[in-house]
């Protein structure tokens, strides 16, 4: 409002129930700031009364009266508008401190235009005031009413912008309730940050009295100190969307540097023991891979060519292996040393690697001679397991048919003659019987996609 005369005769009205009153803290720091101009100016020296004055009676009087209590009645109207107005202030200045948004914007445009209606009745209701003295013993009962009317009519405008206020203020209840939602999240926030901070740091220097450095972790918790000194700086530096984020963020950053801080003796403790039981399993290897060339050998003297050439490189390989994991191990054991637990662990996944290919080699060789052993003193076994899966495969195909599907019928008609062609190169004196036992497994694969295939049809239909 443009002005504000002074104190009514009638007491103070309470504060209009419908307008959104903003967190105590906030509001007293806001009202210094919002204070309008309205109580610059005091009202005229008529609303104090005193002095003497002619009564005369008769009409004027009554009217004077009339007059009196309009005038009465419009103070106090433009006193519950200008104090709605000023808590609303405080309710604008709390979500702009909080929200950018569209409808925040829009919020703020939309209490400008309220204010420039409340000056225009401010104005109108002052001007009123102003214009007529109701204590000048000559007053006229004519120039009387039309005080009253003027009067009256300020007080109705004056309503008529309070209602408009009142339900512009009642809108604001969303906006109003996330801004104080987020003011009400910030102080918990910036405290859980720097806690957060304390602790990864007391992790860290419990980290290193047990001689283990902690280099990384010291830095990474070094790089939240500039973050910190923002956060101290406050919202108001800042705005408080982007302090919220930034307490979270460095709430979740200090607490993976504390879990990490806390874990690091066990993980220690984890890599020595991968260290001395990955050297064992090499040292086994060592002995396993030269097991090899006998099983090669006896592979070569009872089976044809192919059924061993494809293991010649095992012997050699798996040396090999085991001397690049050895060597592996030691750079990982300088690593640990240098407390490097990145490039500790990874050299020791690369040696976990390379000691299973190994192992998987060298099982290979004795895997094939067992293999080979048992389909040589009985093929029959491997022809009726595979003839099995065939024909159960193909009970399932014709379940609840009279005729195949094609897509069925087709792959499992030539399993039948694939098994047929492996059974045939048993016959010789040389027998290849690892492409047998390949074979056999192949056409066992074959059938069992076209199980599934057909399951998977059925399944997908109407029960």
């Amino acid at each position: 409002m443009t002005a504000t005369p002074a104190q009514p005769h009638s007491p103070a009205q309470p504060h209009s129930p419908s307008v959104p009153r903003a967190p105590h803290a906030l509001r007293d720091t806001l009202t210094l700031l919002a204070l309008p101009l309205v109580a610059a100016l005091a009202l005229p020296a008529a609303f104090a009364g005193g002095g003497t004055r002619r009564w005369f009676g008769g009409r004027a009087e009554s009217q004077r009266a009339e007059a009196q209590a309009a005038k009465d009645a419009a103070a106090a109207a433009f006193y519950e508008l200008d104090t709605a107005q000023r808590d609303l202030r405080i309710s604008i200045e709390t979500i702009t401190a909080v929200d950018d948004s569209p409808a925040a914007r829009r919020a703020v445009s939309d209490f400008e235009a309220l204010g420039r209606r409340i000056d225009e009745a401010s104005s109108q209701y002052i001007n009123a005031v102003d214009a007529h003295d109701l204590d000048r013993d000559d007053l006229e009962a004519s120039v009387a009413a039309r005080a009253r009317t003027e009067l009256t009519a300020a007080k109705d405008e004056l309503g008529r912008v309070k209602q408009d206020l009142d339900r512009f203020a009642d809108g604001l209840g969303p906006l109003l309730g996330k801004a104080e939602t987020q003011l009400a999240r910030l102080a918990p926030a910036v405290e859980r940050a720097r806690q957060g901070l304390l602790a990864a740091s007391n992790a860290l220097d419990a980290v290193r009295q047990s001689g283990l450095t902690a280099d990384d972790l010291a830095a990474r918790l070094a790089a939240l100190g500039p973050e910190l000194t923002k956060l101290n700086q406050g919202a108001g530096a800042h705005g408080v969307p982007q302090t919220l984020e930034r307490a979270e963020r460095v709430a979740r950053a200090a607490e993976a540097v504390r879990v990490e801080a806390e874990r690091l003796p066990e993980k220690a403790a984890e890599i020595d023991h991968r260290l001395v039981s990955l050297r064992t399993r090499a040292q086994a290897l060592t002995t396993r891979a030269g097991q090899v060339e006998p099983v090669l050998s006896e592979l070569r003297r009872r089976f044809a060519a192919a059924c061993w050439q494809d293991l010649q490189q095992v012997p050699d390989q798996a040396v090999e292996n085991v001397r690049q994991a050895e060597l592996k191990l030691t750079e990982a054991r300088a690593a640990r040393d240098a407390q490097r637990w990145p490039d500790a662990t990874a050299l020791l996944s690369t040696v976990r690697a390379l000691l299973n290919s190994t192992d998987e080699s060298v099982s290979a060789a004795g895997d094939r001679l067992r293999r080979l052993n048992a389909v040589q003193k009985d093929p029959q076994q491997e022809i009726d397991r595979t003839r099995f899966a065939i024909r159960d495969a193909q009970r399932l195909a014709m379940s609840g048919r009279n005729t195949p599907d094609p897509r069925h019928a087709r792959p499992l008609d030539e399993s039948v003659a694939r098994l047929e062609r492996a059974i045939g190169t048993l016959e010789g004196r040389h027998p290849d019987y690892w492409h047998f036992l390949t074979e056999t497994e192949a056409v066992r694969q074959s059938v069992a996609r076209v199980v599934g295939q057909i399951r998977d049809e059925r399944g997908a239909g109407p029960h």
